[in-house]
C-alpha cells in the first residue's frame, strides 16, 4: 500500500512537471498557477511544486519570492537537484545556462572532488571548496 502511494505520488509529480513545462513555454501563467498550488496541497512534502512555483514567480518578475520557494524545495529534499540548480542559476548576477523544471534539465554534475581538507595551526581540519584550476 505504501509503495503504491509513493508510485502514484511520483507519477503525479512527473505529470505535473510535464504540464507546467508546456504551460510555461506557452507563457500561459494563469493556467499554470492553480495547478501548482493544487499540487502544493496534495503533495505538501514534495519539493517539485515549490521549484515550479519558484520558476513561475521568476518568470513573472518576483525574484525574491521565487528564491524563497527554491530554498523551500531544497529544504524539503536536499538531494533535489533542480532546486539547487535554480538557486545557482537565478542567484547570480550573470546567469548562464537554463533553468530546471525537473532532473532532465540539469547538467550532469562533474565527478571531480570539489572540496579538500585543510588543517589550521591548531591541527583542526576544515572542509573548504577547491578553487578552480
Amino acid at each position: 500500500m505504501i509503495m503504491q502511494d509513493m508510485m502514484e505520488n511520483k507519477n503525479g509529480l512527473v505529470a505535473l512537471c510535464n504540464i507546467v513545462r508546456t504551460l510555461l513555454s506557452e507563457r500561459d501563467y494563469q493556467k499554470c498557477e492553480p495547478l501548482i498550488f493544487e499540487a502544493m496541497k496534495k503533495y505538501p512534502h514534495a519539493p517539485e511544486p515549490h521549484n515550479l512555483i519558484g520558476l513561475l514567480l521568476e518568470l513573472q518578475g518576483d525574484h525574491l519570492t521565487a528564491m524563497k520557494h527554491f530554498r523551500a524545495a531544497g529544504a524539503l529534499d536536499p538531494t533535489y537537484v533542480p532546486a539547487r540548480h535554480n538557486l545557482d542559476h537565478f542567484g547570480t548576477f550573470f546567469s548562464r545556462g537554463t533553468w530546471a523544471i525537473d532532473e532532465s534539465d540539469c547538467p550532469p554534475e562533474p565527478k571531480t572532488d570539489n572540496f579538500k581538507l585543510v588543517y589550521d595551526k591548531n591541527g583542526i581540519g576544515h572542509v573548504v571548496r577547491r578553487e578552480p584550476e
